[in-house]
């Protein structure tokens, strides 16, 4: 066994001592990159290799898998130049086809650029192999790792009720109590360590009331001033009460760290004590934390209290909030303990079998608690307030319950692993979880500082936004949490950081943040030149205000275009590979896109030829108003009514199109009028004349018209007919003129008839109704 271990060791150092040889190169060593694979390859066939040394030759191995990565992008511009040289010599000619060969001297070069490119591209293509190779070799180790955690969680040991674990357990405390009891007197076994404990006592008493004067007042005075703060209304109060809040956290910490600086200045610990010293940092901090985030979430005050629970029961809710904090801190040091004091695992199991169930009491508690919390209700305007959170809390609360019950189960029947990799996780998620609402909490409040919105406006998408940031950077602890290693985690940035494989080039997410800038870069200058060309060029030009428009929209079209392009090369991207991806889209795009196709063109259509333009009066499809803007899809109408009009663009194209001021604002009106029979026509059509002469918006040239229309079944029809110098105002005009016709007939005598109608009955007598007293006597 020895020997083995040995072995291993020496290959190990062979391994480490060839990688980082291998890592001063230039180039990747082949020789020494497949001795590393071979070994790898049989640690991860022999299943028992221990985790330390899979872990030290993953890392080996993820650092060659870089440098794979990195040498696929070697020698771009020389491929890229070789292919453009082939290119240019013309398609591979095909006899099939009856084209005519190469000439000799074309034949020849055509071979000697292609045996080149294929010489340039074999340490490519030898890199993208290796890389695969050791991809997958990365992937073998994490998935042994992986299982063999997975075998220790669910192994079934030792249950804590079996009696012949109890007096052992016993035993193995009592060795503990004795072996701490012998380092702290130590002290006093010579002289010189007792002069040395005497001459330290006054800074040892100094840290010691320090620390302790910290860990209890601290927090009451910190606590005080924060319930000062928060009875104050003006604006920011709730960020400056979560920074003074802080110092309930730093300042007993502060305490902890003096009591154990207190510690060891007296000398009193020894090897085995320092072990559990070196943690209480750790422990203590964890106790503050979960009483803070109890005090934060589950507070007194019911504007600040994130969890809308009733007094009592948020009460309560604070006290657990403690007690799982105590307990994770308890099973920390039990393990902690084990590990260094190297307990059976009876006694483990033994020990923390107690600690289990208390936590799993709060948890059960703290699961009714918060499944307790109102399902969200609608408000006056239909909206749910804070739905989302309160929905999260219930199933974490939901959560709790399950576990609370199937945790202590485990941990009898014998997986104790199992049990508390069950209970504790979710004691940590929970604590996670109130870290996550607080900071969002605290986001809102300086969105709130700084803004100074009140009620709905408080509700910005800028805080939402940074708190669903928030959410997602704790994603990663949340995953450490339930089981995932750092490598884990490593793995998938690495993955992410490789890109996506695009034709035969890789797009980066550094690639996608240079396309992302570049292309801001070209938006924000197209906007600056529309700008500038809107308020300062266009206007001093002849052009009407629907020429600019489309001046502007081509501009911004072309702007854009370019921007993208632009962004596309700088960021290295393929352009043939996309041009698949166009291709098959362009499939997709004539069946299924085929209207928006359409109205993509049209609108370029009538930005070109310009038959409506913006602030032109139009009837489209029984629509009538004035064009407010012309865009890639469709058009807005403001109708007489103040309401928009979206219009598709082909409708432009494809439909009947009335424009009233296409050109020029010119327009006529008509106004009807009726006289009654037997008044002199000649004088209705004098005194209608005059009516439209002295009308300022109709003009003389060409002059108004009186027109005779002919006999209607109740009047004399007649009509002014007259040119607008702005036709906008034609119903105005419409309506001056029917109140001069109508004052003018007044004092002229001229009756304006209506419809009369006379009713002849051919049987009068029908509609009599019978007397009732017909027929009888009298």
């Amino acid at each position: 066994m020895l020997a083995n271990l040995r072995l291993t060791s020496l290959i190990l150092l062979f391994a480490l001592f060839a990688a980082s040889f291998s890592l001063a190169q230039e180039r990747p060593d082949a020789s020494v990159w497949q001795s590393l694979a071979d070994y790898a390859e049989e640690l991860i066939a022999e299943r028992s290799t221990d985790e330390e040394i899979l872990e030290q030759v993953r890392a080996d191995l993820v650092d060659w898998r870089e440098r794979f990565l990195a040498a696929q992008g070697a020698n771009a511009e020389r491929i890229a130049r070789l292919r453009g040289q082939i290119q240019a010599l013309g398609p591979l000619p095909n006899p099939d086809n009856g084209d005519l060969p190469d000439s000799e001297e074309v034949a020849a070069r055509r071979a000697e650029l292609t045996a080149e490119l294929a010489q340039v591209r074999a340490p490519i293509i030898a890199a993208e192999e290796s890389y695969r190779e050791a991809d997958g070799l990365i992937r073998a180790i994490d998935i042994q790792i992986r299982a063999r955690r997975a075998d220790r969680v669910l192994e079934l040991g030792p249950s804590p009720l079996d009696p012949t674990h109890w007096g052992h357990a016993a035993e193995q405390l009592a060795s503990v109590g004795r072996e701490l009891l012998r380092e702290a007197g130590s002290v006093f076994s010579t002289d010189s360590k007792w002069r040395a404990f005497v001459n330290s006592l006054p800074l040892v008493l100094v840290l010691t009331v320090s620390g302790l004067f910290l860990i209890i007042r601290a927090p009451r005075w910190v606590g005080l001033v924060v319930a000062r703060l928060r009875q104050r209304t003006r604006e920011g109060s709730g960020v400056w009460s979560f920074l003074v809040s802080l110092g309930e956290i730093a300042l007993p910490l502060i305490g902890l760290e003096l009591l154990l600086r207190a510690v060891q200045i007296s000398g009193v610990t020894g090897p085995f004590l320092s072990q559990l010293i070196d943690s209480l940092t750790f422990w203590g901090a964890i106790i503050i934390v979960a009483w803070w985030l109890g005090e934060q979430v589950f507070s007194r005050e019911d504007s600040v209290a994130i969890a809308p629970l009733e007094g009592g029961k948020r009460r309560e809710a604070r006290y657990h909030a403690g007690i799982l904090g105590l307990t994770y801190v308890a099973q920390d040091f039990v393990v902690t303990l084990s590990e260094a004091a190297s307990l059976a695992p009876g006694t483990r199991t033994v020990l923390l079998f107690p600690i289990i169930v208390v936590a799993a009491i709060s948890l059960f508690r703290m699961g009714r608690l918060l499944m307790s919390l109102p399902k969200p209700v609608p408000n006056a305007d239909g909206e749910v307030e804070a739905g989302f959170a309160r929905r999260m809390i219930r199933l974490a609360g939901r959560a709790c319950f399950i576990v609370s019950l199937a945790g202590p189960v485990m941990v009898l029947i014998g997986y104790g692993a199992a049990g508390t990799e069950l209970i504790f996780p979710v004691i940590s998620s929970l604590f996670l979880l109130g870290c996550v609402t607080v900071l969002q909490r605290v986001v809102f409040d300086i969105y709130y500082l700084i803004t100074g919105a009140r009620g709905v406006e408080q509700r910005g998408l800028i805080p939402v936004l940074v708190g669903f940031a928030i959410t997602l950077a704790s994603l990663p602890l949340l995953a450490l949490i339930w089981g995932a290693r750092e490598e884990d985690l490593s793995e998938l940035w690495a993955q992410f950081q490789e890109g996506v494989q695009l034709g035969e080039g890789r797009v980066s997410p550094s690639d996608f943040l240079t396309f992302v800038v570049v292309f801001a870069i070209g938006y924000m200058l197209t906007r600056l030149i529309q700008s500038g060309l809107r308020t300062s060029v266009l206007p001093k030009t002849r052009l009407d205000a629907g020429g600019q428009t489309a001046i502007l929209s081509g501009i911004s079209y072309v702007g854009i275009f370019l921007a993208g392009l632009l962004a596309i090369t700088s960021a290295g991207i393929d352009l043939t590979a996309l041009g698949y991806v166009a291709g098959a889209l362009s499939v997709g795009i004539g069946f299924g896109l085929q209207n928006i196709v359409s109205n993509f063109v049209s609108g370029i259509i009538l930005l070109i030829e310009r038959p409506i333009s913006k602030g032109d009066w139009i009837e489209v499809g029984g629509q009538m108003g004035y064009v407010r803007d012309i865009s890639v899809r469709a058009t807005r109408i403001e109708t007489f009514d103040r309401t928009d009009v979206i219009v598709p663009n082909s409708d432009f194209i494809s439909g009947t199109v009335t424009n009233f001021t296409r050109g020029n604002t010119i327009g006529r009106v008509i106004a009807p009028v009726g006289v009654a029979y037997g008044t002199d026509t000649k004088r209705v059509e004098k005194i209608l004349m005059e009516i439209a002469e002295a009308h300022p918006m109709v003009l003389a040239t060409p002059p108004p018209s009186i027109v005779f229309r002919g006999f209607g079944a109740d009047s004399l029809d007649f009509e002014i007919r007259a040119i607008l110098r702005d036709v906008n105002w034609v119903l105005s005009v419409h309506s001056d003129l029917n109140h001069e016709i109508a004052r003018r007939f007044t004092e002229e005598g001229i009756e304006i008839p209506f419809a009369q109608r006379d009713l002849w009955l051919r049987n009068p007598e029908a509609l009599r109704q019978p007397d009732s007293n017909e027929g009888q006597g009298t």
